[in-house]
């Protein structure tokens, strides 16, 4: 026995089961939780699923899916994840440098506080948004506005208003979590770089072009490529913001598609195909957006 446990010990120290034991974990969790909820709803997609029926009907929900709707959703999907991209990438990189910089004092302060949003329930802040923007005169958004002479606004029930909540929502929940993605680049920025650069006479902006940008280029790549995900999934500030029913669809968004046409009317084939949809759409931006970048090259290309 003493031998055979041996032997086995053995096996599984060895280089070549070791890394399959630490990856086990993930493969197990990533079957249970992402592969297989993937295959059935790909399944789903092709059936119409009522209470107790289920019957296959080929490709009559994908037909289905490109309708005025869809178009909304899809526009408010696109607007929301390039005006998020471009916010939640440019202001943390500033933000991040100004951390780092010896002009900022009680930066452990200032790192938490911007962190505290990403752990706030996104139901607590929907409630402050809603009162905060709400139609009234005495709301503080329309009385900050008042004071530089503009009308009050009815945030929740105009297009451009409305976009404007989701994208202010996203950036104050994400902004401290990229920050610190940023951060944690410019700490891995050897200063003898800057020294060097300091020495040949560049200036502030060429020391960031030369030196900061290339370095940060992975954690930019990074962060876009979550941004442009997480854009394309918005469900959660829409929903806070008009509880599911956005007056003419002005908050719509291709989750908010797929929960009204499969939880709320009970299509769960019909959802299933826009969750595919919206799968093959993220996959296929990300996937474009990452050969432009070049994030498959090898490091000596």
């Amino acid at each position: 026995m003493p031998k055979k446990e041996n032997k086995i010990m053995k096996f599984l120290n060895s280089k070549k089961v070791v890394p399959y034991i630490f990856v086990f974990p993930f493969i197990v969790s990533f079957t249970i939780l992402t592969l297989y909820p993937t295959i059935q709803a790909f399944m789903m997609s092709f059936q119409r699923i009522l209470p107790g029926q289920i019957e296959f009907i080929g490709l009559q929900n994908y037909e289905r899916i490109f309708n005025q709707a869809f178009y909304k959703a899809l526009f408010n999907s696109t607007i929301y994840t390039i005006l998020t991209v471009l916010i939640l990438v440019t202001l943390p990189i500033i933000l991040a440098i100004l951390l780092d910089s010896k002009l900022v004092k009680f930066k452990t302060f200032f790192r938490s506080a911007l962190f505290i949003p990403a752990l706030t329930s996104i139901v607590v802040a929907g409630v402050i948004f809603r009162l905060v923007f709400a139609e009234s005169e005495n709301a503080i958004a329309n009385q900050i506005i008042g004071f530089l002479g503009v009308d009050p606004v009815s945030w929740k029930y105009n297009a451009w208003s409305g976009m404007f909540l989701m994208v202010i929502m996203a950036s104050w929940r994400w902004m401290g979590v990229n920050v610190l993605y940023f951060l944690a680049g410019l700490q891995s920025i050897p200063k003898e770089l800057y020294e060097s650069a300091e020495i040949d006479g560049a200036n502030l902006f060429q020391k960031f072009r030369n030196v900061t940008l290339p370095f940060l280029k992975p954690i930019i790549i990074f962060v876009t490529t979550i941004s442009i995900i997480g854009g394309f999934r918005v469900f959660e500030e829409s929903y806070v913001i008009w509880e599911g029913n956005s007056p003419g669809n002005i908050g719509l968004t291709l989750v908010g598609l797929l929960y009204q046409q499969g939880i709320q009317q009970n299509d769960m084939g019909f959802g299933a195909a826009i969750g595919v949809v919206l799968l093959i759409l993220i996959f296929v931006i990300s996937i474009i957006y990452l050969l432009l970048t070049g994030a498959f090259k090898r490091g000596d290309e």
